[in-house]
């Protein structure tokens, strides 16, 4: 079974090259970030003509995350318990957007959902913006909050295969950061109050792809010829409790994405995850054979 993240950056722009990639690949589930759009505005009946379905939690043309599956999707989670708002309510989505704990507005940055065995989050961690904003204290209670609730999560069923993914806007290594724009220590996504509530989550969940794909950026800007210089980020994970990790049999970046016409800035990260240790009903589910 194959599973992935992409910060799309629209996909109201990008839904051709996401479906595209989505039957190329062979992927089982999606999860999505930057969609850009509210689910009426989502380019639904693609992926449904592809043999997807969806859960969207968009809000307006900023942020939103989404599923795209092969398999059916149950439990679905539009954001977690204790989870901060910022900025100030969407015009006409005021009851559907609701508040945080700290009485701001919330956005539409975490989407959960069951899939089989599997208890998968979409998650478009907040930018931060500068090491002064009021972003950055955002984004650490945010990230704060996520990972109490994820201990939670593993302490009520300590062999929940959770795993937790989408773009993270930390770059947690030094070799994550290639773009000189950035400088480590003293800049968002490479602060070390950043990178310490990164190495935070280690006792919760593991980035299950860097075992076995070690090498490669997940994003490069758009400015100063970023791509074809190889100055990018490592930014989006797949981070999966023990029981997830026991699963995964293979992983990539597919860098590729990257290029062609209107890339996203992004490119999709991928795991694989063996169907045998799911539970039966769900491989009775589908008769197609699972690709590795």
């Amino acid at each position: 079974m194959r599973i992935a993240t992409w910060n799309v950056n629209s996909i109201r722009t990008r839904y051709g090259r996401v479906v595209d990639w989505l039957v190329r690949n062979d992927v089982d589930v999606l999860a999505m970030q930057e969609i850009k759009c509210r689910p009426d505005q989502f380019p639904i009946e693609a992926f449904e003509q592809a043999g997807y379905q969806l859960e969207i939690h968009g809000l307006n043309q900023w942020n939103g995350v989404a599923f795209a599956s092969r398999h059916e999707m149950t439990d679905v989670s539009r954001g977690f318990e204790g989870m901060p708002g910022f900025g100030k309510p969407i015009k006409g989505q005021e009851e559907v957007q609701g508040e945080g704990p700290n009485g701001l507005p919330l956005e539409a940055r975490a989407l959960g959902v069951t899939v089989g065995d599997l208890r998968l989050w979409s998650l478009y961690v907040p930018n931060g913006r500068g090491l002064d904003d009021p972003h950055l204290e955002y984004k650490l209670r945010w990230l704060e909050a996520l990972r109490g609730n994820a201990e939670a999560w593993l302490a009520e069923d300590p062999e929940l295969p959770l795993a937790l993914m989408g773009d993270w806007n930390i770059a947690p290594l030094d070799g994550d950061m290639g773009d000189p724009s950035f400088v480590v220590g003293q800049s968002t996504h490479v602060s070390p109050v950043e990178r310490a509530m990164f190495e935070s989550f280690a006792p919760v969940v593991e980035d299950v792809v860097r075992p076995i794909a070690p090498e490669g950026y997940t994003f490069w800007d758009y400015k100063a010829g970023r791509f074809p210089k190889n100055e990018g980020m490592r930014i989006d994970f797949i981070m999966g409790s023990r029981a997830f990790a026991d699963v995964v049999t293979g992983a990539s970046i597919d860098r590729d994405e990257r290029k062609g016409d209107a890339p996203s800035d992004h490119v999709p990260v991928v795991c694989d995850v063996d169907p045998t240790l799911l539970s039966d009903t769900f491989e009775d589910e589908y008769d197609r054979p699972m690709v590795f």
